[in-house]
Formats: C-alpha cells, structure tokens, sequence
C-alpha cells in the first residue's frame, strides 16, 4: 500500500531527523545503481543529508559502463548487408571511437530502437529475409528477458534472430572499485532492481571481506533515506552486514525462476568495462547450446583499433574518483543535446543526473 504524500512528508522528515541525530562520523557513501542516482537528485536528498554524509555515484549505469570496443563491434555490425540492428534507446547514442550507431543510421543503415528483445524477436519474425542481432545490454536485471528471447528464438525455428552480449555482473565491478581503492568508501547502497533478480545474500562478501556495510534500497525517497539511515547505523556501530530494506521486492537467495532462465542461456565470462577494464567473471556470454543465437560468433566482423576520447573524463565518473563538474567537458561541450560520453547519454548516468538536476557539487 502506499503512502499518502502528506504522510510521505512527514515520515521522511522523521527518518531525516534520526539520521542526523546517530550520524557522528565523516563518512562516504556510494549508490551503486543509476537510477538510484537519479532518484537521489531527484528528491533532493543530497542537499538535506548532513555535511558529514557524502554521497558518491558508482557504475551502476549499464550503458556507461560499455565499453568503446563493444560500441565499435556493434557499429560493424550494422555495415553487413540485410542486417537490422535492434537495440536500446540509450545505445543509440552512445560515442564509439569515431562515430555511434545514430550516425551510422543517419548514413542509412538500418537500426531501430526497440523497449524490449521480444521486440527485436518479433522484427526477426517479421523480416525472415535479413539478419536481426539485437545488442544485449544491461545488469542481471535485463540478462533473464534477453535470455527469455532467445529461448523463444529457438522455440520458433527462427534462424536469422541473433543476440550480441554486452551483458554485466554487477557484484565483481563493486568489488573492483574497492580493491582499487581510489575512493575510501564506509557503506554502499546496494542496488534494488539487480538485488530482485540475484537476491540480498549475493551482497555479503562486501559486508565479510571488505568490512563494509550494505544497505539494499528501493527507490522512492523513504526507501533511500530508510536505506541511509541503516548505514549510518551500520557505521556508527562498527557492525558491517548485509541489510534488506526493500522487503517487499528482494529476497535473500532472489529471484529463482529468472536466475534459472539466465544461467540456462548464459555463461560467466569475462568482460571490459569502461573505466574498470578487464574484470574477471564480470560478463554473460550465450554458451555452446545457443551458439547459433551469438552475434559473437557468427559475425566476427573486424574492428579497426579501438580509440579512447583523452579528454572525456567517464571513467573516472564512473569509479566515483570525480564529480561530472570536475570534467572540463560537463555543461562546456557535453550536454544531453551533445554528448561527448556515455555518463551524460543514458538516462541512468551520472553526468546526465548533475546536468538535469542542476548539481554543482
């Protein structure tokens, strides 16, 4: 049942007290999903936090975190004739070394923007005379739909439906930001939706291993300050675990039925991201029973050598080493009209967040 806004108010004005009241320490939090980041500007709670809680953003963006030779790799895919290439709003954007696939498309190759893969099924359906790869991007939250499509692909006889797999693991990236250790981080909003799919229990080598406290949140402002305030318990206490405030969607060992979908379609690999490079088990790759479905492996199209922007600053966004206003770029030459990197393309990006919301800190 929600909660009436009168109520909400007060209630979150409640929550806001207590924390401010048990927070003593100067401490660092960092959200791991963007549209937690999202919501955080959204509802202003960076501005009525006390000023010793400092809220960072980490590569909770799955857009963001592509990295430039898979944005290459799609851009050639694009240039094999009868091919459609079906993909996520957001992707189309997205700069590769040298162009994106809204250029490619203004060139006159065939990409359409669809909201899900059973869209770009369909499309496969629909044009059994050409190609369809759908570009496979997301966490553990999109993995078991594309898993999903595939498995109907199959289903179906299909044989001109294909899936190029960008896919994340979201726990190994966590894990390397810390092992970094550019940032000192004291607790770590986990993230709601891939906490639904892989369950609160796959958060506790952070709370185990590294002594920090985990707080799963949904996404509405009682949820992340709810979230907030366990931490700064957490911290207070000196008692790192593992804590589930989004009961009403997250369960310890998650989501059964769609953890099953993913691991029957997909194998753990591993995989570039932007700003992290090579992480060990971080990927998703199509294993040998679909082969015939991976973009991968039925179009080994060649990508010329994969070119970084020196200047636009994403990495270091998305690692949480830097604030989009510290990039010379943000609000200069990159802005949501203009794009230089991928953190001010998506919707669940950091840069795009500071930039909608007016955030200068």
């Amino acid at each position: 049942m929600s909660i009436p806004d009168y109520n909400k108010v007060q209630l979150a004005r409640s929550i806001l007290s207590e924390i401010v009241s048990i927070s003593r320490r100067k401490i660092t939090i960092m959200e791991f999903c963007g549209t937690h980041t999202h919501s955080i500007f959204r509802s202003g709670i960076r501005d009525i936090l006390p000023e010793n809680i400092t809220m960072l953003s980490g590569p909770g963006c799955p857009v963001c975190v592509t990295d430039n030779r898979d944005i290459d790799y799609c851009i050639s895919l694009s240039s094999m004739p009868d091919t459609i290439i079906a993909t996520f709003g957001d992707m189309i954007r997205v700069p590769g070394s040298l162009k994106s696939l809204q250029d490619v498309r203004a060139e006159g190759k065939d990409i359409r923007v669809v909201y899900s893969s059973m869209s770009a099924l369909e499309i496969a359906e629909n044009n059994q005379d050409k190609n369809v790869i759908f570009l496979g991007v997301g966490f553990e939250t999109t993995a078991p739909t594309v898993a999903g499509s595939i498995i109907e692909a199959e289903k179906r006889g299909l044989d001109n439906f294909f899936v190029y797999s960008m896919h994340k693991l979201t726990p190994p990236a966590m894990k390397a930001i810390l092992d970094l250790g550019e940032v000192k981080l004291d607790g770590i909003l986990g993230p709601g939706h891939v906490s639904t799919v892989i369950g609160s229990e796959a958060w506790n080598f952070l709370a185990r291993d590294y002594a920090i406290p985990v707080s799963i949140a949904g996404f509405d402002i009682i949820d992340i300050l709810l979230g907030i305030k366990m931490l700064v318990e957490m911290i207070e206490k000196g008692e790192p675990k593992v804590i589930n405030t989004y009961l009403r969607a997250v369960k310890p060992s998650g989501n059964r039925y769609a953890l099953d979908i993913m691991n029957e379609v997909f194998d753990v690999t591993d995989s570039y991201w932007r700003g992290l490079g090579m992480l060990p088990y971080s990927g998703l790759k199509i294993r040998e029973k679909y082969r015939r479905f991976d973009a991968s492996v039925q179009f080994p199209v060649e990508v010329k050598e994969c070119v970084e922007n020196k200047i636009c600053r994403c990495g270091e966004v998305i690692r949480g080493v830097i604030s989009p206003v510290e990039c010379l770029l943000f609000d200069k030459i990159c802005n949501p009209g203009n794009p230089v990197g991928p953190c001010m393309v998506s919707s669940e990006g950091t840069c795009s967040a500071y930039y909608l919301y007016g955030a200068r800190r």
